[in-house]
């Protein structure tokens, strides 16, 4: 039996549960499989970790916005914003803040 992309993530995240981009890439292959409430979930738990992975709320308010619940979008984008530059990300930072300024805030 062949394995999915997915089901080898997992595979792996078992070996070593605490890999960030294990879960991150975990959390884009669930959202390929439209899955998106797990996917979301994966994302938040990342965009709540200490330090927050900066990519997660950039996907999560792309994810969101395809899911036309711009809201949601909008919230997780403040909030990447603001760690991005927390964290000296511009260039995260900035990304999000075009996708926001796109969404009307």
């Amino acid at each position: 039996m062949v394995e999915s992309r997915r089901e080898k993530i997992e595979a792996m995240l078992a070996d070593d549960p605490d890999d960030v981009f294990l879960q991150y890439s975990l959390a884009m292959e669930l959202e390929k499989e439209k899955r998106h409430e797990e996917s979301l979930r994966r994302l938040g738990e990342l965009s709540r970790r200490e330090p927050p992975y900066v990519p997660a709320f950039f996907m999560a308010a792309q994810q969101l916005v395809r899911l036309a619940r711009i809201d949601e979008a909008r919230t997780f984008l403040r909030a990447g914003i603001e760690e991005a530059r927390r964290q000296g990300d511009a260039h995260a930072a900035g990304e999000m803040g075009e996708l926001l300024a796109s969404l009307g805030q």
